[in-house]
């Protein structure tokens, strides 16, 4: 999954692609690189972000999908909360919905299942503008699986079907250092819930803590969990540097293959 973030103030690429032109070109390099999957999101959920109004959200996203979707090269996801995003982007022609607060603002249950669309449930405690502030966990991974387990039942009682879910972890969502190296060590415990699972951990401040480097020297410890991650069961690995990340997963894939 190629990260295509159309926001001023992501905490990596912010910026760099909010003309659509230039974000169209960044997705069609990143489709050329190997990614199936184009995650569009129109709103930064880095530690301390601001909240965008729904029609700026709108104004950011939907050309851009609708751009994407009829091109047919990858999968659109849309990196969205908000249900009124939701249902456009949806009707635009993104076929699945990647919600970093797991579908629980008001309507957003709602509207993932009137789209009929993909879902993926992610693990974030508390919200963008605070998450990272004091994080605490009795057992991380119990508290992050449950989550998740309430989550995909909630999506099933709406009616989305058990096929159409990925659950995400959330590694560096209201995280420590510690409990996202828990959460890649301790994979198998997400594995258990028979969904495909979709780990995010390109450039995050976790493998600044572990590197010392900014995050546009974050590659290599990038990679580093990518393929831990995948060598551990993960099913789609979320990254800004795609041809990158496809080349260190064929050599995993190889490896877990016996080729």
């Amino acid at each position: 999954m190629g990260v295509l973030n159309v926001t001023p103030d992501s905490f990596s690429d912010g910026g760099r692609y909010v003309s659509h032109g230039r974000a169209l070109e960044h997705a069609q390099a990143m489709v050329e690189g190997g990614a199936a999957i184009i995650d569009v999101g129109g709103e930064s959920t880095r530690p301390g972000a601001a909240a965008v109004s729904i029609e700026e959200e709108l104004r950011r996203v939907i050309p851009v999908v609708e751009r994407l979707a009829r091109d047919g090269r990858a999968i659109v996801s849309v990196d969205t909360s908000t249900p009124e995003v939701i249902l456009a982007a949806t009707a635009a022609g993104a076929t699945l919905i990647n919600d970093v607060r797991g579908l629980q603002r008001p309507g957003a249950l709602e509207a993932a299942a009137a789209s009929r669309c993909a879902v993926c449930i992610m693990h974030m405690q508390g919200q963008p503008d605070t998450m990272q502030a004091r994080p605490q966990y009795a057992d991380v991974i119990a508290e992050v699986k449950g989550f998740l387990q309430s989550r995909v039942a909630a999506c099933e009682a709406a009616g989305i079907a058990r096929d159409c879910i990925v659950v995400d972890p959330g590694f560096g969502f209201g995280k420590t250092v510690a409990h996202n190296l828990a959460l890649v060590r301790q994979l198998s415990e997400f594995l258990s819930l028979r969904l495909p699972v979709l780990i995010g951990m390109s450039r995050k401040s976790t493998v600044g803590v572990l590197t010392g480097r900014a995050d546009a020297g974050r590659l290599a410890g990038s990679l580093a969990l990518a393929v831990a991650a995948v060598l551990r069961g993960a099913h789609i690995i979320r990254a800004h540097d795609v041809a990158e990340t496809v080349d260190a997963l064929k050599v995993a894939h190889a490896i877990q293959a016996g080729v």
